[in-house]
């Protein structure tokens, strides 16, 4: 459950965590709400449809004051640039295709943070537990499939 632009409030949001409301900023979530798991450099493709005059490094500060603020979450996929996403309110985890890159969530396996235990002999209370699924999506494996018949 992907929270999308027209299912959320992001002027309201802004405000709540003490942020003025931008143009910059309602459009990098704009951007990240309609596509999901990308990195910083596609954000600031979306956003300068938009805002012509955006730099990369004006979206990349925009990136990191909302991801502060848990207004997005940051995903770094192993081998990869950093990715992101508005779904902030749950611990999930993510899948990634090897073959074509597509990302998709996974709910949490218990339903609540942090879906595993840590030991208890590690001394700390886990808060967020970071899984990554790696495998080939069904779509590549249908298309390998095709190709070997």
């Amino acid at each position: 459950m992907t929270t999308s632009q027209s299912s959320h409030n992001w002027p309201e949001a802004l405000r709540g965590r003490g942020l003025r409301v931008t143009r910059q900023r309602l459009a990098v979530l704009d951007a990240v709400a309609a596509h999901p798991h990308q990195p910083a450099e596609a954000v600031h493709a979306a956003v300068a449809q938009e805002l012509p005059e955006i730099t990369v490094q004006s979206v990349y500060t925009v990136l990191h004051d909302l991801t502060a603020q848990q207004l997005l979450r940051r995903f770094d996929p192993p081998g990869s640039a950093a990715r992101y996403e508005t779904r902030t309110e749950d611990n999930h985890h993510h899948a990634i295709c090897t073959h074509c890159g597509r990302i998709e969530d996974v709910d949490c396996v218990h339903g609540e943070a942090p879906c595993l235990e840590a030991p208890a002999s590690l001394g700390m209370q886990v808060e967020v537990a970071d899984v990554v699924f790696r495998g080939i999506c069904s779509d590549c494996a249908a298309a390998q499939q095709a190709q070997a018949a």
